[in-house]
């Protein structure tokens, strides 16, 4: 198979990354998000796992793609797939009342890590391993300096963006 490209993108910062989908390594998790795209939403930064960017949607693939190529250590430049149902809606979590996402649906969080040193453990549920399907080969930089804004300088309004390449 050709290697297949998609990019990466915080709007209101301006800046793109591009990555490439690991389809040997997890073909199910990587066609499935290859086939909804685009895809993007409000963009939230990871509150305990350092150095991660996600945006959460309802479930996208017909079938979700079960746990292939995961970790709980990703690497700068990780792209990866987590599914949650419902466990979101503890106020713990920090997000806005009223607005807890995904209370009664399956939701999907596509995140994007950036730095290094991150760990995927939730006080909760314990270990929160996620789907590796694809790595930024162009662009992880500046990415992760606008990533870094998001923690610093707020979320509020900023989409995160996957699109074909």
């Amino acid at each position: 198979m050709t290697d297949r490209y998609i990019s990466v993108s915080l709007a209101q910062r301006g800046v793109k990354a591009v990555a490439r989908l690991l389809d040997d390594e997890a073909p199910r998790t990587a066609a499935a998000v290859w086939d909804a795209l685009p895809l993007g939403g409000q963009v939230y930064h990871g509150k305990f796992a350092r150095n991660e960017i996600y945006t959460l949607l309802p479930a996208f693939a017909p079938t979700e793609p079960g746990a292939e190529n995961t970790t709980i250590t990703p690497i700068p430049g990780d792209l990866c797939y987590f599914t949650f149902d419902g466990v979101l809606t503890n106020p713990a979590y920090g997000y806005e009342a009223g607005s807890a996402p995904g209370e009664h649906q399956l939701l999907i969080d596509l995140a994007v890590f950036y730095g290094r040193n991150n760990l995927l453990v939730n006080g909760d549920v314990g270990w929160v391993p996620g789907n590796v399907f694809g790595t930024i080969v162009d662009g992880l930089s500046e990415f992760a300096e606008a990533c870094n804004d998001v923690w610093m300088g707020g979320a509020r309004g900023e989409v995160l963006s996957y699109a074909r390449e």
